[in-house]
């Protein structure tokens, strides 16, 4: 486990109260480390000759403000994890390497510009010793310089730029030079689009009028609304009051299709994107940019929602519901709950935008949480004359679905080829085939490291882990029975390429999963292509189901869809219903009739009736019930200790341990802990897994106890095991 206490050192003796939330550089061991400066104290617990001195406070880059520690400082205490790494998690890697003064000074240039007290202040008001200070400001007063050119014309200039920052009578702006363009200070460009329907204005309105105050907005828009046309005002008036924008999206994949929306609108702002695909330098002198001010809007994944941004006056998260914005390693916090908590540290309007919101999101809005958000609603597409797609399901007990693909289906594709309009296939299995199997006795080859079957990848005749990434040549033949005939079983997205190039030879397909898309710039190659018209069916995963607009797309098709119906976390019909919902907003978006066809063996089930009706808040309704009578999410809180151990049997064993330790520790507060469990994939890359689940009502009452539970499951536990506390678990 990370170590939870922060630590001593003994300063510098230019050291001031405004350092705090500085990057440092100390000695800690044998290494170099680069750490954040948490508090000034005057003593220390540790004697004096036992303190090692700092090695730099790093001034270079503006400290963290009090609003980024006090983020900080929630999502540490809320998601059970060491204050240490939260801080550092938002930092790009580059800014936390020992080599970080080597860094800046590749990656910036600092602009020194008046601070507003210093454009009122009358130089000749400081004292007459104060030459360095007066000379600064007066050489500021004919316009920003480098903090280079102010060192190398200034005698003093260094300590009168400290100085002068304490007072704030100046601003530092740190950018890297040329990397970002554009003007950060008058009022943007905006270039019209199509008028806004009534429903978009008033939403728009509503945000807005909002502006510097805190509250939080569900924009609940159907698929094709135009749920950015809303962001867009919003945030085009956000920028006329000098305030920065925070947009976060679930996917890196949808961030150049919006980026290139809000640059084709907003042309000369100062625009950056965060996420953690991004070149290494690119991603520092981005958080740079932003943390300085310079950045007027930042677009980004989960891990942007950190980002410091001293305007932050508006933030949106778009796709709410998707469950992307929950990080599964290390710091597992949720991005959208921690964007709602960071709109209220800075008092500011969030925006949640989805079609199909979180049950918690949901429940929220509704007169039962007494409007904790308010509710704003696009309940009509946005292109005049379009209407959503008409939705049947096909019954695969009487239209078997021969390699994947009913006989009804392969019709609706042929119809579409020749009436020139595309088709989308949706199918969140990639890869050739789920399985291979002998034909004689129905062995199936397993991951060596993982409880999981290999996957069959046709393209380089090898089977893949899609859990932990292992690759291994197809066996020559049964590894029980000896047989050498074995042949893939059921579909994936690999297959349905092959068999549409077999049905449809004329047809130009492109398929878009994980592995299409590996190479840089190809996944944006591909969505070009789509909305250009040059390919006729997509296939892909989870990857084409929301955010992307295809013009000429009339048909989707939804292959097994039941298998989401089989799975034990009790939040999997509402993944899958949102999956429907926004995969079959793909289609008829710009006034061409759209069609959406489900193959399934359970046509009468609830879930698909919903789906057919699109009706999001009766399936709400229904799931809401269900959630309440079991007692599950948003009717009460949820926390997982998560264990691993690469010890036969040992992971289960301290699982049932830290569940006594749960009941001991929490005995009469309300929780209730439930029995250790092997996780759903018991061996994960050569770990085995556990875990153990405590449930309360009151989430105030679990946050009370988990400290405790979380010390005494730390005391005992021993080295070879991984542990941590996931709470608010994604999936159960």
């Amino acid at each position: 486990m990370p170590l939870e206490k922060a630590f001593d050192f003994l300063a510098p003796d230019d050291v001031s109260d405004s350092d705090v939330g500085r990057l440092v550089l100390v000695p800690f061991g044998r290494q170099k480390m680069v750490g954040i400066i948490t508090a000034r104290a005057e003593s220390s617990e540790i004697a004096p000759e036992a303190l090692k001195p700092v090695i730099t406070i790093v001034r270079d880059v503006p400290a963290l403000s009090r609003h980024d520690l006090a983020l900080a400082g929630f999502l540490n205490q809320y998601y059970q994890h060491p204050l240490g790494q939260v801080l550092l998690t938002g930092i790009p890697p580059t800014l936390r390497d020992a080599r970080v003064r080597e860094t800046l000074a590749a990656l910036v240039t600092r602009h020194v510009v008046l601070a507003e007290a210093g454009i009122v202040l009358a130089v000749d008001s400081l004292p007459a010793r104060a030459v360095a200070q007066r000379n600064v400001l007066t050489r500021l007063r004919q316009g920003p310089a480098t903090r280079a050119e102010l060192l190398g014309a200034i005698p003093g200039a260094a300590s009168a730029l400290r100085t002068l920052q304490q007072k704030a009578l100046i601003r530092m702006d740190v950018v890297r030079a040329g990397h970002v363009s554009g003007d950060r200070t008058s009022a943007p460009s905006v270039i019209p689009g199509p008028p806004p329907n009534a429903a978009q204005q008033s939403a728009a309105n509503q945000i807005i009028t909002a502006l510097g105050r805190f509250e939080p907005f569900l924009l609940f828009g159907i698929t094709g609304s135009c749920k950015s046309e809303v962001y867009l005002q919003a945030i085009a008036e956000a920028l006329k009051q000098n305030r920065q924008v925070l947009v976060l999206v679930p996917e890196i994949n949808l961030t150049p299709q919006l980026e290139a929306r809000f640059r084709e609108r907003l042309p000369d702002t100062v625009m950056v994107s965060l996420h953690s695909h991004a070149a290494a330098k690119a991603r520092a002198t981005a958080w740079l940019a932003a943390q300085s001010g310079h950045a007027r809007i930042v677009l980004g994944t989960r891990l942007a929602v950190m980002t410091p941004m001293p305007a932050l006056g508006l933030i949106i998260v778009d796709e709410e519901h998707d469950s992307s914005f929950k990080q599964q390693e290390g710091l597992r916090y949720s991005a959208r709950d921690a964007a709602v908590y960071r709109a209220s540290l800075m008092n500011c309007p969030v925006v949640l935008g989805s079609a199909t919101p979180s049950l918690e999101s949901w429940r929220n809005a509704s007169e039962e949480s007494a409007g904790r958000y308010s509710l704003l609603s696009l309940a009509a597409r946005a292109v005049p004359g379009a209407r959503l797609p008409q939705v049947r399901l096909i019954d695969t007990n009487q239209h078997p679905a021969k390699d994947g693909l009913s006989a009804p289906l392969i019709a609706a594709l042929k119809e579409r080829l020749k009436r020139g309009e595309q088709s989308l296939l949706f199918l969140n299995r990639r890869g050739y085939a789920p399985a291979l199997v002998c034909l004689q006795c129905a062995w199936m080859p397993e991951c060596r490291h993982c409880a999981a079957r290999m996957v069959f990848h046709r393209r380089d005749r090898r089977l893949h882990c899609h859990h932990c990434g292992h690759i291994q040549p197809v066996p020559a033949h049964c590894g029980d029975c000896g047989n050498v005939d074995l042949a893939p079983m059921g579909q994936g997205t690999q297959r349905i390429e092959d068999e549409l190039a077999h049905l449809l030879p004329d047809a130009r397909v492109a398929r878009m999963d994980r592995d299409a898309t590996r190479a840089k710039g190809s996944a944006t190659r591909i969505f070009a292509e789509a909305a250009a018209g040059r390919i006729d069916v997509l296939v892909g995963t989870q990857m084409l189901a929301k955010g992307h607009d295809f013009p000429k797309l009339t048909l989707v098709g939804v292959l097994n869809a039941d298998d989401a119906m089989f799975s034990a976390d009790f939040r999997a019909p509402e993944r899958l219903f949102a999956q429907l919902v926004q995969v079959s907003g793909r289609a008829g978006r710009a006034g061409l009739p759209g069609e959406v066809l489900i193959q399934t063996r359970f046509p009468t089930h609830a879930l698909y009736a919903a789906a057919q009706s699109q009706d999001y808040a009766r399936f709400a309704g229904l799931q809401l019930a269900e959630r309440q009578a079991a007692l599950l999410p948003p009717f009460s809180a949820l926390a997982l200790l998560r264990v691993e151990s690469r010890k036969p049997g040992e992971a289960l064993n301290f699982a049932r341990r830290a569940a006594e330790l749960a009941r001991d520790t929490v005995s009469g507060s309300g929780l209730q802990v439930h029995d250790a469990l092997p996780a759903t994939l018991a061996r994960k890359a050569g770990w085995e897994r556990a875990q153990v689940l405590v449930q309360c009502r009151s989430r105030a009452m679990l946050q009370k106890q988990l400290p405790t539970w979380r010390a005494a499951v730390q005391a005992v536990a021993p080295r070879s095991v991984r542990w941590i506390i996931d709470v608010d678990p994604a999936e159960v």
